[in-house]
């Protein structure tokens, strides 16, 4: 797995711009919320939904033998853009308990809803593992 950076361009903080990988077993998983395994939300908050929605993505991913380093991208649904800027501190101590110093190439994206709720944030992946 290669991070891309074009020359001159400025480190982007908390993501990569992209990810080049040259093969493996490639991991969808699915848009996951922050329910636990019994679907069961057990905060109205975005920090631990979002912890609970990484910890989702890297159980799925951990089934296909997958670990946190082989995530090449991520994207995130959120409904409440206030709420995320001013959570962001949480999010990273987050992301840094979980992912360590892994940042995939990355997208948020602010919706009007999601599907299940009271969820606040919906984070789905790629992955590629190595052959």
């Amino acid at each position: 797995m290669t991070v891309l950076l074009p020359d001159g361009w400025k480190a982007p903080i908390g993501y990569s711009n992209g990810i080049a990988v040259d093969s493996g077993k490639i991991v969808f998983i699915a848009g996951q919320v922050g329910w636990d395994a019994q679907q069961e939300f057990q905060s109205e908050e975005i920090a631990p939904q979002f912890e609970q929605a990484l910890i989702n993505i890297l159980a799925v991913l951990e089934q296909a033998g997958g670990k946190p380093v082989h995530i090449c991208r991520i994207t995130a649904f959120c409904i409440d853009k206030k709420a995320y800027l001013k959570e962001r501190s949480k999010l990273g101590n987050i992301w840094r308990k979980l992912m360590g110093k892994h940042y995939p190439a990355m997208s948020m994206i602010f919706v009007a809803d999601l599907l299940d709720s009271p969820g606040k944030i919906e984070l789905e992946a790629t992955a590629v593992i190595p052959e």
